[in-house]
C-alpha cells in the first residue's frame, strides 16, 4: 500500500508565552501544501527481523531507528502484533524547514497502517497515539486548515482555503535548529488577533500577519530574508518564513515564471492551490 505525506506552511506563527515545563503556547493556522514524499510498505519476508527501511530522494541524517516513520511503526507492530515490513520512503519535502515533513511521515505512516491492517482506529484515537512523537503529528492526522494552539496540538478546523492562488515555496541551503530559534524569541500576543487577520483580503496580511521566528532567524541568516524580501520583489501578495525556517513561501495572484532562474540554488517548488485529496492505494 502506497499514500503520499504532504507538507504544511504556516500561516502566521506567534510565540504567546514560555510555560512552566519549558515548552512554549504557540497560535498559528496550519495550512495543508501539494508537495508531498512517497511512502509505501511491503511485506518483509524474513521474519528475523521487524522492518527494513529503504530510502530515497532527499537524503536523511541519522540512523534508521531515529526515523519517525520507524518509530511509529515499531510502536503500532508491538500493540497490534503486525507482521515485519519493508518500509519505501522517497522524500521530497526538505528537511529543517519548517514544513513538518518529518510529521506528516509519521502520521501516514500510521494512517496506512490503519488502512492496511483494518485496525479500526479513529482518528481522534490515531491522533493520540501520534501526539507522543511531536506537536505538529495530529494535525496531518485531519490534514485540514486548523488554528493551532498550545504546544501546537490543539487543532480548531477552520473554513479556510487558498484554492486558485499559486504558492512558491523557496529553501535555501540554510537549516535552522528549532532550539535556536525558541531562544530568541519573546513570548507575546499577536497585536491583531490571527483568525481575524486571516479573514482580511490577502493583500493586507503583511501588516497584519507576521511569524515570531523572523526576527532572530532573520538576524542569524541575512539570506532567508533576502528571500522573503526578493518574493515581494515579484509581486507575492504576502510573503513569509514558514514555521522556525528555514523555507519561505509566497502566495501570488499570477504564477512567476522565473522563480527556478532566480532561486537557481535553492530547493523551489510552485503550484496552484487546491483541496488535498489524500489517497491510499
Amino acid at each position: 500500500m502506497i499514500c503520499f505525506p504532504n507538507a504544511k506552511i504556516n500561516l502566521g506563527l506567534y510565540v504567546t508565552e514560555k510555560r512552566p515545563d519549558g515548552y512554549h503556547n504557540l497560535e498559528t493556522v496550519f495550512l495543508p501544501i501539494p508537495l508531498q514524499d512517497v511512502l509505501e510498505i511491503k511485506p518483509l519476508h524474513f521474519y528475523d527481523t521487524e522492518y527494513e527501511l529503504q530510502q530515497a530522494g532527499i537524503p536523511i541524517e541519522g540512523k534508521a531507528e531515529d526515523n519517525l516513520v520507524v518509530k511509529v511503526f515499531l510502536s503500532m507492530k508491538h500493540e497490534f502484533q503486525l507482521p515485519p515490513q519493508t518500509i519505501y520512503l522517497y522524500k521530497r519535502i526538505p528537511t529543517g524547514a519548517g514544513l513538518g515533513g518529518g510529521s506528516s511521515d509519521a502520521a501516514f505512516m500510521m494512517r496506512l497502517l490503519n488502512e492496511q491492517f483494518n485496525l479500526g482506529l479513529s482518528n481522534d484515537e490515531m491522533a493520540q497515539r501520534l501526539s507522543r512523537f511531536g506537536a505538529d503529528c495530529p494535525f496531518f492526522v485531519y490534514n485540514r486548515p486548523s488554528l493551532a494552539t498550545g504546544i501546537g496540538d490543539v487543532l480548531t478546523p477552520l473554513d479556510f482555503h487558498l484554492n486558485g492562488y499559486t504558492l512558491l515555496l523557496v529553501k535555501p541551503d540554510i537549516s535552522v535548529p528549532t532550539r535556536d530559534a525558541y531562544a530568541e524569541v519573546r513570548p507575546a500576543a499577536p497585536v491583531f488577533p490571527l483568525e481575524k487577520a486571516l479573514r482580511q483580503p490577502i493583500d493586507e496580511w503583511k501588516r497584519t500577519v507576521s511569524n515570531d521566528f523572523e526576527r532572530s532567524v532573520f538576524l542569524r541568516h541575512p539570506r532567508i530574508a533576502a528571500i522573503k524580501q526578493t518574493l515581494y520583489d515579484m509581486h507575492a501578495l504576502y510573503a513569509s518564513m514558514s514555521g522556525s525556517g528555514s523555507s519561505v513561501f509566497g502566495i501570488f495572484r499570477t504564477p512567476p515564471m522565473e522563480a527556478a532562474e532566480v532561486f537557481k540554488d535553492c530547493f523551489v517548488f510552485q503550484k496552484k492551490l487546491q483541496a488535498l485529496q489524500p489517497t491510499f492505494s
